[in-house]
């Protein structure tokens, strides 16, 4: 029995081509769309996993309440904060710090030629306590955990660093030099850790080494919160968080004191890292988003299932007397649906095969796009995946065709009667229509409006040039190299101007504090935040000044220029009111002067206000110079800048980046939500043109007749064209009056995260739908103009 099912579902399948290929070529690109989002929503919820304390682990972080109500979050915590909970917290099973160095240069002696090798490590070096490894899983390939970083001066390496400086050869026993200041010996070898972590460290240091890399630094002080600190805990009892969290008021009084209600820590789940944006040092996604695409991969099956039935409904007409005769030969209801299931089984079977091929094909390319490592393996969750698929869309696909089919009755059938939907109002297969295009029209407003608030991002004046500036990394900041430095780059003519500075105007990283303006008694309720640059720091990135002048060249802090903004919060209308007034701030003891007043600049990105600011100089903390070159030859100037590096600092490895290249990375996230929403707009409005063909298929086949008629009584191919459009302009139109409402809110909350932003007016709707009817409109002109311009004789035979 099975074998004729088998035999007849292949038969019909090659007889109705045009319906097999458009139902697989559907359901193709929505299963290959839905197993690609499953790919990426499970590689980021598979972030730190790996971990067998997963449930138990906790991150420590911090909100500062500041006097005027404000609150700013922050992923670090003090160092010695570790120690503390270890020895003082029962709920803790283990506690332990991490200290990441932003830039580490590591130098040894080449076994080959005995000339040094130089690298330079940007995030991924980082001083860790031996604890870490009783919280975080690592496979050892050599050394001990227990043992391997107990000592100062003792480095364990992952694999792969360990080959990119040794070779092949053994690295244990090996020893380095760490930023000129301390030699360390590799105690250790750590298999690379997965893809999926937050935890990008390849250099472990012993904490021990902490005062010979930074002597400046107190590795016991509480109030040295940098954005480079974290605190991990594991719980014996993960409920236990809670009481954790409830001594951490007491905790802040004994090490604030008096200032302890402005800091404000938090126990954080290792679940919630990886999607905490609103921290610095947060993660590229948020969960909402992962959540978002996984609607859009129900949302494209869903389509290409509603497309299937489409299909097969249209197509039921040229079946009914297959139906009736099946039927009048004594068929049960059963046995015609259990035929028409298997037809479907074997449309999606071959859909799926083919879906899983096309991911496999594109998913280089995706994963190059997208900056990720996604891999497609028939593991435990892909199997369930494509079973759950298989199942789910035969069900849904093709179960109603089946049922609808199989109940014709059998008489109607072999007359083709009985089979076509009922007029007036909207049948279930234009309710169908109606889904898909109300998907496809908020998929376009929502790209729309992302695309539109991104090239916003790119087109706002941020207040400073950002253009033609290269960011090099500087080593030593002290006076005499950096004078050199800058007097020979300006030498070369296609470089305009220099600055030595701590960052450039807006960083992703803020510092900030207390401050005291003029004569008031006390401090402001309000931080203010700060660049520290010399003399050429407003000319380099061509901050433009609104009053007074800039300030002298000096080692230290003598004098300020402050921005727009801290006007408005002192409440001073004049710029030329402020000048004079001397300021105290966190970065100095000593009052100074304002000078001049600097038109508002963006300290971060466009989802920040622009907050109160101060600019002065302070040679100490330099840590960047920018260099403004000519357009004209960007590459040559570039060899200029590091061969001149190479002459001042002959022991550091050069390191730079454009200042707008840097700046891009603030949206990232945005950028990836652009490329997947076009990208799936595209899928989904694929999918929903098949559906409509399917349409257009019924409609074709319901008024043939009527269409030969008018013919003969001298309709022109416009006026069928334009009276079959009817049949698709109504659920078009009824998509789009749905689905407008719905994505305008979605989208004003997605742009409600921006302080700086766009508006929701009504082109882009209007935009998206006329794009949505000309779509639909070339996709049914196609199959009408092909019906008008038959033969009406043809036509008037039709039964």
């Amino acid at each position: 029995m099975l074998k004729n099912y088998l035999t007849i579902a292949l038969r019909n399948l090659r007889h109705y081509r045009t319906y097999t290929t458009l139902n697989v070529l559907g359901l193709t690109v929505g299963m290959a769309g839905g197993i690609l989002i499953f790919l990426f929503i499970s590689y980021h919820l598979s972030t730190d996993r790996h971990h067998q304390k997963f449930d138990r682990i906790f991150r420590i972080v911090v909100d500062l309440h500041l006097e005027d109500g404000s609150v700013e979050t922050y992923p670090e915590a003090p160092l010695p904060m570790a120690k503390v909970l270890r020895d003082e917290f029962s709920q803790v099973e283990q506690a332990t710090s991490l200290k990441t160095l932003r830039e580490l240069t590591v130098s040894f002696p080449s076994s080959k030629n005995g000339s040094s090798q130089r690298f330079l490590e940007q995030n991924t070096g980082a001083l860790i306590e031996s604890e870490w490894f009783d919280v975080f899983d690592y496979q050892w390939l050599k050394g001990n955990p227990k043992t391997s970083l107990r000592e100062p001066n003792t480095v364990v390496l992952t694999e792969t660093w360990a080959k990119k400086y040794f070779g092949n050869e053994d690295p244990i026993g090996k020893v380095l030099d760490l930023n000129h200041l301390t030699k360390v010996k590799v105690t250790g070898v750590l298999a690379d850790p997965p893809r999926t972590t937050n935890n990008d460290v390849q250099l472990f240091i012993s904490m021990g080494t902490f005062s010979h890399l930074l002597p400046d630094q107190n590795l016991n002080d509480w109030w040295a919160l940098n954005s480079t600190d974290r605190v991990y805990l594991t719980l014996k009892n993960p409920s236990s968080a809670a009481q954790v969290a409830a001594a951490f008021p007491a905790l802040a009084q004994k090490h604030y004191g008096k200032d302890a209600s402005v800091f404000q820590f938090h126990i954080q789940p290792l679940s919630e890292v990886h999607f905490d944006v609103k921290r610095t040092g947060g993660a590229l996604i948020q969960r909402s988003l992962l959540w978002s695409l996984g609607w859009i991969g129900a949302f494209l099956i869903l389509i290409a299932c509603l497309n299937f039935i489409n299909l097969a409904t249209a197509q039921s007409l040229s079946r009914a007397k297959e139906i009736g005769i099946r039927k009048t030969l004594g068929s049960s209801k059963w046995q015609v649906m259990r035929q028409f299931l298997l037809e479907t089984a074997l449309i999606v079977t071959t859909a799926a095969i083919g879906a899983g091929l096309l991911v496999v094909l594109i998913l280089p390319f995706v994963n190059q796009w997208l900056g990720l490592n996604l891999t497609f393996t028939l593991n435990a969750q892909a199997t369930l995946l494509l079973t759950v698929l298989l199942v789910g869309i035969i069900g849904l696909a093709g179960g109603y065709p089946a049922f609808m089919m199989s109940g014709f009755s059998p008489w109607q059938a072999l007359k083709g009667k009985g089979v076509l939907p009922k007029k007036g109002g909207l049948s279930l297969r234009q309710s169908m229509i109606v889904v898909q295009f109300a998907i496809c029209q908020a998929l376009l407003i929502g790209t729309m409006v992302v695309t539109r608030q991104m090239k916003y991002v790119e087109q706002s004046d941020l207040g400073f040039k950002k253009d033609n500036v290269l960011v090099v990394n500087l080593p030593d900041p002290s006076p005499t190299a950096l004078t050199a430095f800058k007097n020979s780059l300006l030498q070369y003519p296609e470089i305009q101007s220099v600055s030595a500075a701590y960052r450039p105007p807006s960083a992703s990283v803020m510092n900030g504090g207390s401050f005291k303006f003029d004569n008031r008694a006390q401090w402001e309720a309000f931080p203010i935040r700060e660049r520290l640059g010399d003399a050429d720091y407003l000319k380099t990135y061509g901050l433009q000044l609104v009053a007074g002048r800039n300030v002298a060249p000096s080692d230290t802090i003598r004098e300020y220029v402050v921005n727009e903004a801290l006007l408005k919060k002192l409440n001073i209308k004049d710029p030329n009111d402020i000048l004079g007034h001397k300021i105290e701030t966190y970065l100095s003891p000593v009052a100074a002067p304002v000078v001049g007043v600097v038109k508002d600049f963006h300290l971060r990105s466009l989802r920040e206000q622009i907050e109160p600011c101060v600019i002065s100089t302070q040679t100490a903390r330099y840590r960047k110079v920018g260099v403004r070159v000519a357009a004209a030859s960007p590459s040559k100037t570039l060899n200029h800048v590091r061969q001149t590096w190479q002459k001042i600092y002959p022991n550091e490895v050069f390191s730079y980046e454009y200042l707008d290249e840097q700046l891009a990375k603030f949206y990232e996230t945005e950028q990836l939500t652009v490329r997947l929403a076009s990208v799936f707009s595209v899928v989904a409005i694929l999918i929903g043109c098949l559906g409509l063909y399917g349409l257009v298929l019924l409609v074709v086949a319901r008024r043939t007749k009527e269409i030969g008629v008018r013919k003969v009584l001298g309709a022109s191919v416009a006026s069928i064209v334009q009276l079959l459009s009817i049949d698709f302009l109504k659920p078009i139109l009824v998509a789009i009056v749905l689905a407008t409402p719905a994505a305008w809110y979605l989208m004003n909350e997605w742009l409600a995260d921006f302080a700086y932003r766009i508006e929701v007016n009504w082109l882009i709707p209007t935009l998206a739908g006329l794009l949505t009817v000309l779509i639909a409109f070339l996709t049914l002109s196609f199959r009408s103009a092909k019906a008008a311009l038959a033969d009406p004789v043809e036509a008037l035979k039709t039964e």
